[in-house]
């Protein structure tokens, strides 16, 4: 049997009180736990970003994108990490 695996696209907002290791560190965290569950297709940092609105009383974000494509079941642990990992502001995954 085929193994199934579908198409998603994550944007994640960090922090930027984390600093630049800490941003680094979490970027490097989250492409290797993706790669581990599925193959990342694209890697978009567009780096420091002003919010449309404060988010926990932050005005600025780092934003990375990310492709990928994995079983039907990750997306929903990955969603679950990004919940519980200090420094996220905001995540969201689509399927394409």
């Amino acid at each position: 049997m085929p193994k199934v695996t579908a198409n998603y696209e994550t944007v994640v907002i960090f922090n930027t009180k984390l600093g630049e290791e800490g941003i680094a560190a979490n970027v490097e965290k989250f492409k290797s736990l993706i790669s581990e569950n599925g193959t990342i297709t694209n890697v978009d940092e567009w780096g420091k970003r002003k919010l449309a609105y404060a988010i926990e009383d932050e005005t600025e974000g780092y934003y990375m994108l990310v492709e990928f494509t994995s079983a039907p079941e990750f997306p929903a642990e990955l969603d679950r990490i990004y919940k519980i990992t200090d420094g996220v502001l905001r995540s969201m995954i689509i399927a394409k």
